[in-house]
């Protein structure tokens, strides 16, 4: 389990372990979501694609609970995601230069 930190887990806070659950949890997800869209692009078969389909969107409802779990515990990341997130219309890199 340790060679998962970077540091001394002796030294982590209980904050900073769980939000490393939280981020791991999160990267899992997103890497099942991308599995599952390959295997989706990848089949020729209908009903095989359905249920793939389902999965993915299933793993996208997960890393959205995660991504709203780290957002009400770590303020920073929280004020980068009213920032960037549901910003429609305007080019994303522009944001930050308008921000500036």
């Amino acid at each position: 389990m340790a060679a998962a930190y970077h540091e001394s887990f002796e030294k982590l806070s209980k904050v900073t372990l769980d939000l490393h659950r939280a981020w791991m949890s999160l990267k899992e997800e997103i890497e099942a979501m991308d599995w599952y869209q390959q295997r989706i692009d990848a089949t020729n078969d209908k009903e095989l694609k359905e249920i793939l389909i389902h999965n993915r969107d299933e793993e996208k409802e997960h890393a959205a609970m995660l991504m709203e779990w780290v957002r009400r515990k770590d303020a920073a990341f929280a004020k980068e995601m009213k920032e960037y997130l549901f910003t429609d219309g305007k080019p994303i890199t522009e944001i930050e230069e308008s921000s500036k």
